[in-house]
């Protein structure tokens, strides 16, 4: 069977990989001169199904989510399963409460539990709570892993600085993976504008993402290699693609400072803006139309979700499958606009703090 995948930004990588992997000959077609050109390579790489809940409490998420943590690391093992902390400030211990009576999976941390996972944390936050199934990855590695995955499949073609309308040669079924882009075909798209920074000290090590909960602007920040780490993200509702605000920028830096007076003195090494592809309810969709598949809206979950929604284009294709969580139209959709900053197999039983 031959199968043309359109976009190469993480649903693409992923979609033509399983397709490749199942024996189909791949088609992949980027209009980019690279791999992830979009969002992708700006995103945190958090694997945190149980932290997600809390915004969103459909069982996707999760579901979905823990089969991913599965993927990036047995699969592509590009991720770093140390799970997730989140702390807030003493005035805000309430939005700490409040996120644990929102989800499971987690340990209720003191002071002494802080410093023993996160020694340069020791003395800074009272409580916390600690996700330990959770993982996270660095989006560039997993992006240029999967890319010279494809380049060594000899059933797999990349095309690279290519419009998909100029794509000749038959194929059994067209995925489309295009992200905001195929919003020419799906209008219910929208574009959530997402900003982080990129800073380096040598002045503190973090093992895991930390996730910091204020009641306007929560913020996460991501280790790196090399004494970097990834601050972000912001989510407002607009569209417009202008380097990063002086407002964003000087929120998550605060905020990244409240974590840690270290981070005032770190670099700032990069800045970075995306547009993550939505649909209302924000949740996913795989949506079919003749030998078309338009698999689209991961939102800021695209790490989180697109292996498992590449499993599923895959079956729907060579087994006939159907999966209404992401194939029906969803009824009602929920969330209006939103501008804020973002903040295995059983979870653990719920903690009390």
């Amino acid at each position: 069977m031959r199968i043309r995948v359109i976009g190469a930004g993480i649903a693409g990588l992923t979609t033509a990989l399983e397709f490749a992997s199942a024996g189909c000959a791949v088609e992949l077609i980027e209009r980019n001169e690279k791999p992830g050109a979009g969002c992708s390579t700006v995103a945190g790489g958090l694997l945190g199904p149980w932290c997600e809940t809390v915004e969103n409490p459909d069982p996707l998420l999760q579901n979905y989510g823990l089969e991913s943590i599965d993927y990036w690391t047995e699969i592509v093992p590009v991720a770093e399963h140390r799970g997730t902390i989140v702390v807030a400030a003493p005035r805000d211990k309430p939005e700490l409460h409040r996120f644990a009576r929102h989800t499971s999976g987690f340990e209720a941390c003191d002071s002494a539990r802080i410093a023993e996972l996160e020694p340069d944390l020791s003395g800074r936050f009272e409580e916390a709570l600690y996700f330990p199934q959770e993982a996270h990855l660095e989006p560039r590695v997993a992006i240029a892993t999967l890319a010279a995955r494809l380049a060594s499949i000899p059933h797999v073609t990349s095309c690279y600085c290519m419009d998909a309308s100029l794509a000749r040669g038959t194929v059994d079924w067209t995925i489309d993976c295009r992200g905001l882009a195929g919003r020419d075909a799906l209008p219910a798209l929208r574009g959530v504008r997402g900003e982080m920074v990129v800073l380096e000290t040598r002045e503190i090590e973090l093992c895991r993402p930390i996730r910091f909960l204020h009641p306007r602007h929560p913020i996460y920040i991501v280790p790196r290699a090399k004494g970097r780490f990834m601050v972000g993200a912001t989510s407002i509702e607009t569209e417009s693609e202008a380097k990063i605000t002086a407002r964003s920028a000087v929120e998550l830096l605060n905020a990244a400072y409240a974590v840690h007076p270290a981070f005032g003195e770190a670099e700032i090494v990069e800045t970075g803006v995306g547009l993550r592809p939505a649909y209302p309810d924000n949740l996913p969709k795989i949506l079919r139309a003749d030998r078309t598949i338009r698999l689209n809206g991961l939102y800021r979950h695209g790490f989180l979700l697109a292996p498992a929604l590449a499993r599923r284009v895959v079956k729907v294709i060579l087994e006939k499958a159907t999966f209404p969580e992401v194939m029906d139209e969803t009824p009602g959709e929920r969330q209006g606009p939103r501008d804020h900053l973002d903040d295995a197999r059983r979870p653990l039983a719920r903690a009390r703090l």
